[in-house]
């Protein structure tokens, strides 16, 4: 079970972030703009559903580069972490870190969940797609890691989302 009371909506701008990449630099979803981004926000590094979920979208980059998407991944984890999360996974797309959780609550992805019979505040795993001009045009949340990135191009399609300029 999942709780979050500041989720975003679909036609509403996405918020924008400063944030450090898995080398330290700090990107911006402003830098971005001018064509569709896939934003998605991931508990940790090397868990199971996380690492299923990121090569996931490594499996699919080519295919998505070539239908004009751009990939982010966002998580809790330290910059080094994710520098070695890329590595052994051979993640070819940014991986930001959100170690205070600003830009997960900003964007609804943070809140209250139910694991296991535990119930606690932390990172729900979600997907985003930010049109050119920076507007969510789809948004999920409590996304299941497996098989996503097909039923995220599958809704798309079904939907026509209109991700262009």
């Amino acid at each position: 079970m999942i709780t979050s009371s500041d989720e975003l909506e679909a036609g509403r701008p996405a918020p924008d972030f400063a944030i450090p990449d898995a080398s330290g630099a700090v990107r911006t979803l402003a830098e971005f703009r001018g064509g569709p981004v896939i934003v998605y926000f991931y508990p940790a590094a090397f868990t199971p559903g996380c690492t299923t979920e990121a090569c996931d979208f490594r499996d699919n980059l080519a295919s998505l580069a070539a239908d004009g998407y751009t990939v982010i991944g966002i998580s809790p984890d330290p910059v080094e972490r994710l520098a070695e999360f890329a590595a052994a996974e051979q993640l070819s797309f940014p991986l930001l870190s959100d170690v205070d959780a600003d830009v997960a609550r900003a964007w609804g992805a943070w809140g209250q969940k139910t694991v296991e019979g535990r119930t606690f505040d932390g990172l729900i795993r979600s997907t985003f797609v930010v049109d050119a001009s920076g507007d969510v045009a789809w948004l999920e949340y409590d996304v299941a890691p497996a098989g996503h990135v097909a039923r995220l191009r599958e809704t798309l399609a079904a939907a026509s989302v209109e991700v262009g300029a």
